[in-house]
């Protein structure tokens, strides 16, 4: 498996040259598994993990506690034994510190954390993050295949007298058996998702129609992807959902384009925004946030009107427009090239969309009849 650590040190040890840093420590579960390619969590209400692994300008270093350490080394760090990068192991022990006090205590020179550390400085290395380095986007697309395969599989078993929290407990169980941790999993039927963009899962059976959102993640790699399942679809969903894929197409399309030439996400969101006008559903962008890059985290960074962040390929994004009680989302590798939807398994029907005001036309999942 590849996991283009190499390139991630390069581009870490160029940020501390740039700020005059001797060493970066990553103590955020998302940071630590992008490096490495582990998964440090035990708590996942926590902001760190239960080890860090810090980068020095000749090396790399690991902390843990003893009542970790071995778990981490043999299996949470592996892409270091890829690029075979032995680390210096620092242990501390579990009852005498927390990880925050345990990078305080053992950081050396001019340091600097991805959280609040006493006596470093905070780096935020989401920038170095982009873009995905070509050795791992196989790896990228694996998880981007295996997550949708997880939710079409949970989707084709569904009726309309399923809850949504039957649903969601199917979605988690069908990720975990395949590896992945699932930081969203929502569950909307045709009642609640009307009303709801976020429809967290309840009791209520899902009826006429249903969304399964999720965002996976495993190996330091995170996937996006909706379904729409429909049992006596309402007469409305067709064109909602048709309105909701344009702007999907759109929204691609102005990535690739913004991407190409250096703009901002804000750029992106302009041309969403026009998208939902041209569909005849202007201002429903207003109703929720219509995504952004992913890759490492949910969102790298989430699109806002005045949002500055650079848009940079190649790069997964994940856009999830909504026209009240239908939403497309998918995962899509976006390069100077083209746009790769990689969330398609080939198993469910699709439609083809135009964007609009660009020369691409891209395809989306279509709800799925189980009538």
């Amino acid at each position: 498996m590849a996991y283009a650590t190499t390139t991630k040190l390069e581009r870490i040890r160029a940020a501390l040259a740039e700020r005059d840093l001797d060493e970066l420590w990553l103590c955020r579960p998302a940071n630590y598994a992008w490096l490495t390619g582990g998964d440090p969590v035990v708590d996942a209400t926590s902001d760190v993990g239960v080890g860090a692994v810090g980068v020095c300008r000749d090396g790399v270093r690991v902390l843990a506690p003893n009542n970790e350490r071995g778990r981490l080394i043999d299996e949470e760090l592996p892409g270091l034994d890829a690029a075979d990068v032995d680390p210096e192991v620092t242990e501390f022990e579990w009852h005498e510190s927390s990880l925050r006090e345990a990078v305080a205590a053992n950081h050396r020179g001019a340091a600097a954390a991805d959280v609040a550390v006493a006596g470093v400085e905070t780096f935020d290395p989401t920038r170095v993050r982009s873009a995905m380095p070509p050795a791992e986007r196989d790896r990228y697309r694996d998880a981007c295949e295996e997550t949708t395969a997880a939710v079409e599989v949970v989707a084709r078993e569904l009726t309309s007298e399923t809850t949504e929290q039957e649903a969601a407990g199917a979605l988690s169980q069908a990720l975990l058996e395949r590896g992945f941790r699932a930081p969203v999993v929502l569950v909307g039927g045709g009642e609640r998702s009307q009303r709801y963009r976020h429809y967290t899962p309840s009791d209520a059976p899902l009826g006429e129609y249903a969304h399964l959102t999720v965002v996976a993640e495993r190996g330091g790699h995170d996937v996006a992807v909706t379904r729409t399942v429909t049992f006596d679809a309402p007469a409305w969903l067709r064109e909602r959902h048709d309105a909701a894929g344009r702007v999907a197409a759109t929204a691609l399309a102005a990535t690739r384009d913004v991407g190409s030439s250096g703009g901002s996400a804000g750029e992106v969101l302009d041309a969403i925004a026009d998208a939902y006008e041209a569909v005849g559903f202007g201002g429903e962008w207003r109703a929720h946030h219509q995504g952004g890059a992913i890759g490492y985290a949910t969102r790298e960074w989430i699109a806002t009107p005045d949002a500055q962040d650079s848009v940079t390929l190649p790069m997964p994004f994940a856009w999830n427009p909504t026209v009240q009680g239908a939403k497309c989302e998918d995962t899509a590798l976006v390069t100077e090239r083209g746009v790769e939807v990689a969330t398609a398994t080939g198993d469910w029907p699709t439609t083809t969309y135009e964007a609009v005001s660009y020369d691409e036309a891209v395809s989306f999942h279509d709800p799925l009849s189980l009538g």
